[in-house]
């Protein structure tokens, strides 16, 4: 990225295809070292990661180790993912992510009785490198997938298992009720029992016993 294009790094990185799920973190929060405590544990190379995010000047001999610097560089994506987890769940975070929201940024849920609802981008651990990010619907209350394979690849530790949650305790007149609509399985129309799978899976087994034993009374006879 050269000083010339006049775009900043976190302007870059959520411009990235792939990247359409996260809001851009405001500088001022970033340079606040309390919305930061306990990140400098969990990133390496967590100084020349934050420089980057910051567009701050790099040291000069990354300069001379390319290596080095592509390194940084992924530390920076995953210091900036643990950022953006924190600032979505404050009220300037809530109000970028409710304005990409209603605007179909993050898809819909594939639940036919569902009836396209909007979704949001949920982590199913706090801890980065343990799931991928997945959407919540608010009205099924479940989580999916993301359709696209492009978003297969972000951690989901980067959004967190709380923000579905606390946007909808800041905004409860955002979040939809819950459909009266349920599947319901039938066979040649009528509604089937839930025990009615369950007595098919003993008469199954019943019949497998029985097999059994007289393929062993037949060996017998024949010896």
């Amino acid at each position: 990225m050269s000083s010339s294009e006049e775009v900043s790094w976190i302007s870059w990185f959520c411009g990235l295809r792939g990247n359409e799920f996260f809001c851009e973190v405001d500088e001022e929060y970033i340079q606040d070292k309390f919305n930061l405590t306990g990140l400098s544990e969990q990133v390496p190379h967590y100084r020349q990661a934050l420089d980057m995010i910051l567009d701050l000047e790099p040291d000069d001999d990354l300069d001379d180790n390319p290596n080095q610097g592509d390194l940084i560089e992924q530390a920076a994506e995953m210091l900036y993912g643990l950022i953006h987890a924190r600032f979505i769940l404050t009220n300037r975070g809530i109000a970028q992510m409710v304005e990409k929201y209603h605007q179909g940024d993050f898809g819909h849920c594939p639940r036919v009785y569902c009836e396209n609802q909007l979704v949001l981008p949920i982590g199913l651990s706090d801890v980065p490198g343990e799931a991928m990010v997945k959407l919540y619907c608010p009205k099924c209350q479940d989580v999916y997938t993301p359709k696209s394979s492009r978003h297969h690849h972000i951690d989901g530790a980067y959004f967190g298992t709380s923000f579905p949650h606390m946007l909808f305790m800041v905004h409860p007149e955002y979040r939809p009720k819950r459909g009266p609509n349920q599947f319901i399985a039938r066979l040649f129309g009528f509604k089937i029992h839930p025990l009615a799978y369950q007595l098919q899976e003993q008469a199954a087994a019943s019949r497998s016993r029985s097999s059994t034993n007289r393929a062993r009374t037949t060996k017998t006879h024949y010896k």
